[in-house]
C-alpha cells in the first residue's frame, strides 16, 4: 500500500509562515493567525449553525490556545493538524459548557462522509497514511483490511490468506504502535 499524500493549498500556504512565526517573524505570525481564524470560522460555524454567536468566541479562543500552546507544535507534523486538534478541544469544551444535547453531539458514525469538510479529511488522511507507511506491511495490510475497508476477520483472512488469529495479532501490534507513533513514540 503506497501512500500519497493529497496536497493541500492551506497547509502548503500555512507551513512556511508558521514556521518563519516560531522564529520570531511577527508579520509572518499575523498572516498565519489570519489565515487560521478564516478556516476556524468556516469550521465552526458549520458546526455551530444554531449557536452563531458561539462561533467568533471559539476562534479566538482557539487563537489565544493556538499562542499559548505554540511551542508544542510538532515541526514533522502538519500545521493543520495540530491546528485542527486544539479547534476540536475548543469545540468539544464548548459542548461541555452548555451541556451534552443531541443535535449538538451527532456521533461521527452517522455523519454522511460528503458533509465533513476537507479541512479535516486532508489533514487526517495525510496523518494516517504518514502513520501507516511506518507499521511493517502485515501490520499496515490487516489494519487497511479491517478498519478502513470495514472487513469482517474472516473476510480479511480470505482475502489476504492470513489467518484470523495472525490478523487479529498485526491489527493489535498495529494500532498499538499506531498510538505510539501519534504520540511522538
Amino acid at each position: 500500500m503506497t501512500a500519497e499524500v493529497p496536497s493541500d493549498d492551506f497547509e502548503s500556504a500555512l507551513r512556511p509562515l508558521w514556521v518563519r512565526a516560531q522564529r520570531g517573524d511577527e508579520a509572518a505570525y499575523r498572516d498565519a493567525l489570519g489565515r487560521i481564524a478564516a478556516r476556524l470560522r468556516g469550521y465552526f460555524g458549520r458546526r455551530l449553525t444554531g449557536l452563531p454567536d458561539e462561533v467568533e468566541d471559539l476562534v479566538q479562543e482557539t487563537l489565544i490556545a493556538l499562542h499559548l500552546q505554540r511551542a508544542t507544535w510538532d515541526s514533522a507534523l502538519p500545521v493543520s493538524a495540530w491546528v485542527h486538534a486544539i479547534a476540536r478541544h475548543k469545540l468539544v469544551d464548548l459542548w461541555r459548557r452548555r451541556g451534552r444535547r443531541e443535535a449538538l453531539n451527532e456521533p461521527i458514525d452517522d455523519v454522511d462522509g460528503a458533509r465533513l469538510p476537507s479541512f479535516e479529511e486532508q489533514s487526517t488522511r495525510r496523518d494516517l497514511l504518514v502513520l501507516l507507511e511506518a507499521l511493517p506491511a502485515a501490520q499496515r495490510r490487516a489494519i487497511a483490511l479491517t478498519k478502513l475497508e470495514g472487513l469482517s476477520l474472516a473476510e480479511a483472512s480470505a482475502r489476504s490468506g492470513v489467518s484470523v488469529a495472525a490478523l487479529k495479532v498485526q491489527v493489535h501490534r498495529g494500532l498499538k504502535r499506531l498510538t505510539m507513533l501519534a504520540r511522538g513514540g
